[in-house]
């Protein structure tokens, strides 16, 4: 379901965090957390600088440390502060949370595919699904277009953007990937514009 207009700002920009040791060591992470590499320190940075000519005019961030130490390099370069909202949090992976898919298939037999065939409801076990991320997504935009602000930069994770985006009206918004150098500009209407900070 797209979001409501009436409290979207015209141009809305999202971030994923910087690259993380557990990314490269393909572990789950969900509300769990693992430090930036100096890849993602520096994905953060070039991020900044492809935002500076942007008119960013407020950073919200995930309460995670990966994605609020990405905000703040961002918010550094561009002179501006973080506020951070609790419902930015990426989605819950509940018992899969630090697991690699190996010991998820041993653990969770046939579960990683159930979950492929039904990816929007499927709810991690005693975690969240997508649908509750929408949710929470629905919260995030409301709260944006109260503030008033004109170009807010979200900066949070790859599974609860998708459902930002979701929210924001952007087509096929469930298979849409956001490498940690990539920042998505979404305009009215749900167009999406990928910037690229890998040069």
């Amino acid at each position: 379901m797209a979001g409501n207009p009436r409290h979207s700002p015209g141009l809305t920009y999202l971030a994923r965090h910087g690259q993380t040791e557990w990314n490269v060591a393909g572990r789950r992470q969900g509300r769990l957390d693992s430090p930036l590499t100096p890849l993602g320190l520096e994905q953060a940075h070039r991020n900044a600088q492809l935002l500076a000519g942007e008119g960013i005019d407020a950073i919200f961030a995930s309460p995670l440390e990966r994605a609020r130490r990405t905000a703040s390099i961002i918010a550094s370069e561009l002179g501006l502060t973080v506020e951070v909202v609790d419902d930015l949090a990426e989605i819950d992976h509940g018992l899969w949370s630090g697991l690699e898919s190996g010991q998820i298939d041993a653990r969770w037999p046939g579960q990683r595919d159930a979950r492929e065939r039904e990816k929007y409801t499927y709810r991690f076990p005693k975690g969240e699904s997508y649908a509750d991320g929408e949710v929470r997504a629905g919260r995030v935009l409301e709260e944006v277009g109260r503030s008033g602000v004109r170009r807010p930069l979200l900066v949070s994770h790859e599974m609860i953007g998708r459902m930002l985006l979701r929210r924001l009206g952007v087509p096929d918004a469930l298979g849409t990937r956001q490498p940690s150098d990539v920042v998505y500009r979404v305009r009215a209407g749900g167009v999406l514009e990928g910037l690229s900070s890998s040069g």
